[in-house]
């Protein structure tokens, strides 16, 4: 099972409102999830993450999707990923 951590649109029309959870990649976008990760709110740009859960589901080998990785990237959860991971190596 590939899981991967991807946005889940909610909200009303025309008013976005995402989670960011992690699901099998072959489940519909909107159908059924494993977790819930975070939120973000595109509207007033607001991104919110449970960093241990979602630090976790990385370790687990969970692969983000583009949107997400970018969320990631800017809220420095990728960052702490790949120091992490480095020193597990070292």
């Amino acid at each position: 099972m590939a899981v991967k951590l991807r946005l889940k649109r909610m909200g009303s029309k025309k008013r976005p409102y995402y989670r960011v959870v992690a699901a099998d990649s072959r489940a519909p976008r909107d159908g059924k999830v494993i977790d819930e990760v975070g939120t973000y709110n595109p509207l007033n740009g607001e991104v919110t993450f449970k960093e241990d859960k979602t630090l976790d589901w990385l370790n687990k080998g969970a692969i983000p999707t583009d949107t997400v990785r970018s969320l990631l990237s800017n809220k420095g959860i990728l960052k702490t990923y790949h120091e992490s991971k480095n020193k597990k190596g070292a």
